[in-house]
């Protein structure tokens, strides 16, 4: 056993079915009165609903959260914050409208209730991702970790099976770098494992029966454990890569975290054997990478970035801007075997560990 520095978040979570109707008391127990709902315009009614659940208590709604959380749009509702007087924020929804809370709440230091409706992780994250000008930025702050999380079962049986898959694989991601952290510890590593099982055994089942109760709490569970993971150690080049491909392209965040990922770990499966035989057992298979093909061929889900808007002569400024900025990696980052990673991933090949 090597030595290992382990902290606890100190995130309130409140899991089940049925969950969400103890918002106003878990608002209460924070002492918040004067609640900015915060959604997507596709999710205004989920917020308008919140709303009415916490009657006197919700100041207002704000339904313009986006992807890649652009600083353009944290101003508005940063503007709409201050005219209502909110003293807290609810973020209903996945992971733009948890960024967009987090956003805020750096600047402000209001309180954050965040009720998931995807299997994100970032609610359990103190780690924003922001974009300007084309670049995505990450940082991390405590007053960024949102201090209660309501999961409730009932608000992800709507979520479409293919969003589901992309939504949960992206949780995996999440795991599988935790795995072989720089700063991993055997805690990190059991709910890792752990998440990457819950998720494998549950997507297949949401995407043949997208209400089975028991597969969505199955999934709901892996991707707070996975989430966990991600606030508790750092990331490394799968998350980079998909920080640098989704800022500068535009594009969909889970859907670029499906299709990086068996890539990503293929590049570090030669120096992290140890992670990819935990992911391996996880999901059931004698090897990593067979195990994760495997079951997004099962998920059905696209496998190449030119298949979710990336142009191909953005290959070569993805693998530029990825190496811009030195960053740990249990493999050594080197530009040439990173744009091979790319292009694989681009093309929608199958992950194959000679690179």
């Amino acid at each position: 056993m090597h030595g290992f520095v382990y902290q606890a978040s100190p995130a309130r979570i409140v899991f089940g079915s049925g969950t969400l109707k103890r918002l106003p008391a878990e608002a209460e127990k924070l002492g918040l009165r004067r609640l900015l709902v915060l959604t997507t315009p596709g999710q205004a009614g989920q917020g308008r609903a919140v709303a009415e659940l916490l009657g006197p208590a919700a100041a207002g709604v704000f339904a313009g959260a986006v992807m890649h959380t652009p600083v353009s749009v944290t101003r508005k509702a940063l503007a709409i914050a201050g005219e209502l007087e909110a003293d807290g924020l609810v973020a209903i929804g996945g992971g733009s409208t948890t960024g967009l809370g987090k956003a805020i709440a750096l600047r402000t230091g209001l309180p954050q209730i965040v009720l998931p409706t995807t299997y994100a992780g970032s609610e359990m994250t103190p780690i924003l991702g922001e974009t300007a000008d084309g670049v995505k930025k990450t940082q991390s702050s405590a007053k960024i970790l949102p201090g209660t999380v309501i999961y409730d079962v009932e608000l992800t049986l709507s979520l479409p099976p293919a969003i589901s898959a992309v939504s949960g694989v992206n949780a995996i991601a999440h795991a599988a770098e935790a795995l072989y952290a720089r700063d991993g510890n055997p805690i990190v590593a059991l709910m890792a494992e752990e998440g990457i099982r819950a998720l494998g055994r549950a997507l297949p089942q949401i995407v043949e029966a997208p209400q089975d109760r028991s597969a969505r709490s199955d999934a709901l569970y892996g991707a707070w454990l996975c989430g966990m993971c991600l606030g508790a150690v750092g990331m490394a080049l799968h998350h980079k890569l998909c920080h640098t491909l989704g800022g500068s392209f535009d594009l969909p965040h889970a859907e670029t975290h499906t299709i990086v990922l068996p890539h990503a770990l293929a590049y570090n499966a030669p120096a992290a054997p140890q992670a990819m035989a935990r992911i391996a057992a996880a999901l059931g298979s004698d090897d990593a990478l067979a195990g994760l093909d495997d079951l997004l061929e099962r998920l059905q889900v696209k496998r190449g970035l030119k298949q979710v808007g990336m142009p191909a002569d953005g290959i070569d400024r993805a693998a530029d801007l990825a190496i811009a900025n030195p960053y740990w990696n249990p493999r050594v980052v080197e530009r040439a075997p990173l744009r091979e990673v790319i292009r694989r991933a681009y093309a929608g090949e199958p992950p194959r560990a000679d690179l």
